[in-house]
């Protein structure tokens, strides 16, 4: 058995949060470089090299890439032969974001009480935590700091089982219409399909979570990120809305098994500045 003080987890979000929304991930990064290849529209252009040139400037002056810097998602994956020591997980993880957001001068996005009093908790916490017990000694920790905007256009559905493939790829394109420039595309877009109501929207916030040049390991889901890609740049929304073929730069879809009377969809939006960074302990 490995034990670990849980204030080396706080300190690994500590340092993550502020990696995170100072660095674009280099994945996002590139590809919205080869999409300046794609993009026909003029302006579409214009827009895309300022969304590098931001986070150039970003990178290189350690500064957030977005005023909004958002609310805090992590995953843990904690090895089953690890022994946590000198508190609570959830203690860890919001102290990491609460000296995160400070020492990095991260905007405070977090409310209290979500209808009614809406005070700002002042620190950024409480994180949203999800945790899976995993083979293992070690804990693998990744943090997504997700703004308002991207957040707000999230979608559940519930279809009946015989809408199969075609009636997720109508669930997927509406959204993304009914979306249009509130995300701030270029996009990911993340799938989440199966499960239950409550689970399906975590399976698409992990999707945007996962590199956007690895497909799906099930060549079916494969097939129909790429379709979806096609679907989407199809529609003409483009970059910043404003027009363009550059709406989405990825699709990424995960699954989990469901009822047999069931199958959920979800929908998550990743913005321009997808934001993620992980490390192992």
């Amino acid at each position: 058995m490995k034990k670990i003080n849980v204030k080396e987890l706080a300190e690994a979000i500590e340092k993550l949060c502020i990696e995170s929304n100072y660095n674009l991930r280099s994945d996002v990064f590139h590809a919205l470089r080869n999409s300046l290849n794609v993009e026909e529209s003029k302006i579409g252009r214009v827009i895309i090299k300022q969304i590098i040139k931001n986070a150039e400037l970003a990178c290189a002056k350690q500064l957030p890439i977005c005023q909004d810097c958002g609310i805090v998602n992590i995953l843990l994956k904690i090895g089953q032969d690890v022994v946590l020591i000198g508190g609570t997980v959830e203690e860890a993880v919001n102290e990491g974001v609460r000296k995160g957001y400070g020492r990095g001068f991260l905007r405070k996005s977090v409310v209290c009480d979500p209808c009614f009093e809406r005070k700002n908790t002042g620190d950024n916490t409480p994180a949203i935590i999800s945790q899976r017990i995993v083979p293992g000694d070690s804990i693998r920790v990744a943090v997504m700091p997700k703004g308002g905007g991207s957040e707000n256009v999230s979608v559940v559905k519930m279809l009946l089982p015989g809408d199969g493939p075609e009636g997720i790829k109508r669930v997927v394109l509406q959204a993304v219409k009914d979306a249009k420039a509130n995300p701030c595309p270029p996009v990911v877009v993340g799938v989440g399909i199966g499960g239950t109501f409550d689970s399906v929207g975590f399976l698409a916030k992990k999707a945007l979570f996962r590199n956007i040049n690895e497909r799906n390991s099930d060549e079916r889901y494969a097939v129909l990120e790429m379709n979806l890609l096609d679907d989407i740049n199809s529609l003409g929304i483009g970059p910043s809305g404003l027009g363009g073929k550059i709406t989405a730069l990825a699709v990424n879809i995960e699954t989990f098994p469901c009822h047999m009377a069931c199958l959920p969809v979800a929908v998550n939006f990743g913005c321009c500045a997808l934001r993620s960074a992980e490390c192992v302990l």
